[in-house]
């Protein structure tokens, strides 16, 4: 059940219904059962698989916050970290066998075959279950938090659950802290519904979201996936079009996925947090990844990054845990190595940039040069998206022989006139369909900037100007998404990337 389906239209609906109305006491249980409902509509298997860790991350709380009990500092700390360890090598051996094992063992092979030595037996296929990296690494947090005593562990098996479980962020995040999601969880009975400004806010931002998804991300994965499944017979124009495409169609399929899910826990009175701030109007890689799928980014800041000792053992070691850090994200997304470089890029590139940065600043002040004027972040902000746009084409290649053909086809067939004799109408969209696609990226950017120069949400927004304007945009917004939203044979409604992750 996606979001952009007729099934979620009736399903969220009875769902918020029946939650308005039902005792306080039991809306933990009904949304619970809602989300169990809404993840196995996939697949009533992969019900068998988050409940298991659901259950081995509570009972590692529970433990944990039993060893805190004990007398002996040493013995607690021990035991403590023996039971992090269990949580984190049962869980993360879930994923990597559903994951990852196929991929290993694909590799393996690849290195025995070319010595001759007999074959492994073959890969298993194994279907991966929806959403398991971003559920595995929400319910590994909980373990680290109790571990950490940033939160009591919670002794309610069920409400735990709904936490691990919440079906607005479930498959695809954002990814949740238990400091969050579990408090408001726990308070959930003292939630004031039929709330005006959280209905109509939620139901805004899964409007934008639906816009940002059906609209436009759709529109562009017709061009992109037609470009990418035949780049050898196009030149340098269409590749290059397709690959800035691309960086704005995953941006739109996962940003309007976690504004949907924000949107919708708005509207049951609960506050998920921010998954993506304007990342496209950033200045550097840095600052990229503070605005783009931010609860990821933090989530290894936190429990990767930082515990590998980040930047406090010297500029070597910081350079070293960055790295470690952006190859496990590249490998987080994928088991394929053009994941692994495509995360390598974004690790090396701050890397570079760190290295670099006193000999700009003194070059800037040597000729003089203004850095603090719109010209200078213009300049930065290009930059920044081209280093970002070109580690995307490893993104979206099936492999890291496709990612360098598909660059190495841009260099040598330099094709500058294809912006002029119509060829790009000829690529999956028609004239004016490509045009509905550029109207459609100029209201995206013109809504982003609102967001990046005034810090309000679409909605914020509005609801600053007069109620003519407010709801003119909104009615605007609603007859785009039916009449200019991807529907009907060659056009179907495509499931949100992040899915496959």
């Amino acid at each position: 059940m996606v979001f952009n389906s007729v099934d979620f239209l009736v399903f969220f609906p009875i769902v918020v219904c029946i939650y308005f109305v039902i005792p306080k006491k039991m809306r933990y249980i009904w949304l619970l059962i809602a989300s169990y409902y809404f993840y196995m509509s996939w697949n009533p298997k992969y019900a068998v698989l988050i409940a298991l860790s659901t259950v081995i991350t509570y009972l590692s709380g529970i433990f944990i916050g039993k060893a805190g009990e004990l007398k002996d500092e040493k013995k607690e700390r021990r035991r403590k970290k023996l039971i992090v360890a269990g949580s984190f090598v049962t869980n993360l051996g879930i994923l990597f066998f559903f994951k990852y094992f196929d991929f290993v063992l694909a590799n393996i092979n690849r290195v025995l075959g070319r010595f001759g030595v007999e074959m492994l037996d073959k890969p298993f296929d194994v279907l991966l279950p929806v959403g398991i990296s971003f559920y595995t690494f929400q319910a590994l947090s909980y373990t680290m938090d109790v571990y950490r005593n940033d939160i009591k562990p919670e002794k309610n098996l069920f409400k735990y659950a709904l936490f691990v479980s919440f079906f607005p962020q479930l498959v695809a995040g954002p990814i949740e802290r238990s400091k969050n999601l579990v408090k408001q969880v726990q308070q959930v009975h003292t939630f004031r519904l039929w709330n005006y400004e959280n209905i109509t806010s939620g139901a805004a931002m899964m409007l934008w979201g639906y816009f940002m998804k059906m609209v436009v991300a759709d529109r562009l994965a017709v061009f992109v996936d037609y470009v990418f499944l035949n780049y050898a017979a196009y030149g340098a124009t269409a590749l290059t079009v397709a690959a800035v495409f691309f960086a704005f169609q995953i941006y739109c399929d996962f940003g309007s996925y976690s504004l949907i899910a924000v949107g919708c826990a708005r509207v049951m009175g609960f506050s998920l947090m921010e998954n993506f701030n304007t990342p496209y109007f950033a200045t550097s890689i840095k600052e990229f990844w503070r605005r783009w799928h931010i609860s990821l980014s933090s989530w290894f800041r936190d429990y990767l990054y930082i515990p590998l000792g980040g930047n406090r053992k010297g500029t070597v070691r910081k350079y070293v845990n960055l790295m470690i850090t952006f190859l496990v994200s590249g490998l987080w997304h994928g088991a394929s190595f053009s994941f692994v470089v495509w995360g390598g890029l974004h690790g090396l590139y701050q890397v570079i940039g760190d290295v670099t940065r006193p000999f700009r600043e003194k070059a800037s002040r040597v000729l003089k040069m203004k850095t603090d004027c719109f010209s200078h972040k213009l300049l930065q902000g290009v930059v920044t998206f081209v280093l970002v746009d070109f580690a995307w084409i490893f993104f979206r290649c099936n492999s890291l022989r496709e990612s360098f053909a598909y660059i190495m086809q841009m260099v040598k067939h330099p094709d500058p006139w294809a912006l002029m004799n119509g060829s790009l109408y000829t690529l999956g969209l028609s004239e004016t369909e490509f045009g509905i696609a550029l109207v459609a990226l100029v209201v995206l950017l013109a809504v982003d900037l609102i967001r990046y120069r005034k810090s309000m949400q679409l909605y914020e927004y509005l609801n600053t100007q007069s109620l003519w304007f407010r709801w003119g945009v909104y009615i605007l917004l609603t007859v785009a998404v039916f009449l200019l939203g991807i529907y009907g044979p060659g056009y179907d409604a495509a499931e949100f990337i992040y899915f496959q992750f």
